[in-house]
């Protein structure tokens, strides 16, 4: 009993990584995407700002793509530094 135990507590733990990396990366990739798309439709509007626009989109994907790199360690510890 005490093997079945551990066995579905690595299953329990490697789904809920995966949860955890497909919800947490579904939200940057949204975010990303509209960010770009909105820079490139201002670009293509002002031409002029495309340099302010193009710097502020670079900070903003940046700061984005933190929530996914912080998914991915949450699921690495999830994964990784259970004892079992």
């Amino acid at each position: 009993m005490e093997l079945f135990n551990a066995y579905f507590l690595k299953a329990c733990c490697a789904i809920g990584a995966g949860l955890c990396m497909g919800i947490g990366a579904i939200g940057p990739a949204i975010g990303e995407g509209n960010a770009v798309g909105k820079a490139l439709e201002g670009m293509a509007r002002q031409p002029e700002a495309a340099s302010n626009l193009r710097t502020n989109m670079i900070v903003g994907c940046a700061i984005t793509e933190t929530t996914g790199i912080y998914a991915l360690l949450i699921s690495f510890l999830i994964l990784f530094a259970t004892n079992v």
